[in-house]
């Protein structure tokens, strides 16, 4: 958690706000990928990239 608050100090401190729909969708993607991994919705998933 420690990591994450040093985070958002950096991006409120340095106004660097812009960055985070940027991480946050990469998140998000990074875990759709990793949670589809296996099923059978993948290749449908795998389609859209």
């Amino acid at each position: 958690m420690s990591f994450l608050s040093e985070l958002w100090a950096f991006m409120r401190v340095r106004k660097k706000l812009w960055m985070l729909p940027i991480i946050v969708m990469a998140l998000l993607l990074g875990g759709l990928v990793v949670l589809t991994k296996g099923s059978a919705v993948a290749p449908f998933i795998y389609t859209i990239f």
